[in-house]
């Protein structure tokens, strides 16, 4: 099997299943910068800010991962897009990450996108560096003790780009 069944646009009844996933993530404060007590009205506006676009992940019949996409910055800088990724735990370790990092590329370009710059890379999370960097991005600066991690206190995040 694949990493995953499927990779389509995002359907409002898909955000419940992306919001339990969301949530998975974000207890353990080792990875994602939101609070715990993080709502789903919150989370759907985290989600789905203005000008972006998501797709979602379908693995054995059920939601099992996302991202979104949107511009880095309004007028002058929106051609440079930002995104979040969220995999299900249990879907972790069958190439989702790469899966869904390479169609938000090819997404992002197909909408004029022409690079992509994430802001927020933990540098303790070992397995998204390496997957970005596999997918061509590249380390451009460090924010020391950008992240509060529930485990290790202050630790350093990367800010990533590449171009599309």
């Amino acid at each position: 099997m694949t990493s995953a069944e499927t990779v389509r646009p995002l359907e409002e009844a898909d955000l419940r299943a992306l919001f339990e996933i969301f949530c998975q993530i974000v207890l353990p404060g080792d990875t994602f910068p939101y609070p715990v007590e993080t709502t789903f009205e919150q989370f759907e506006r985290i989600w789905m800010p203005e000008a972006s676009f998501s797709n979602v992940a379908v693995c054995d019949g059920k939601i099992c991962g996302g991202y979104f996409v949107k511009p880095q910055w309004p007028g002058r800088g929106s051609h440079v897009g930002t995104a979040t990724y969220m995999v299900a735990q249990a879907a972790r370790g069958r190439g989702l990450g790469l899966t869904l990092g390479n169609h938000s590329l090819d997404a992002a370009r197909a909408k004029g996108y022409t690079a992509m710059q994430f802001n927020q890379v933990l540098s303790t999370n070992l397995p998204a560096v390496a997957l970005w960097q596999k997918i061509g991005f590249k380390i451009i600066g460090t924010v020391p003790g950008g992240f509060n991690h529930a485990v290790l206190g202050p630790a350093d995040t990367y800010l990533m780009h590449r171009f599309l």
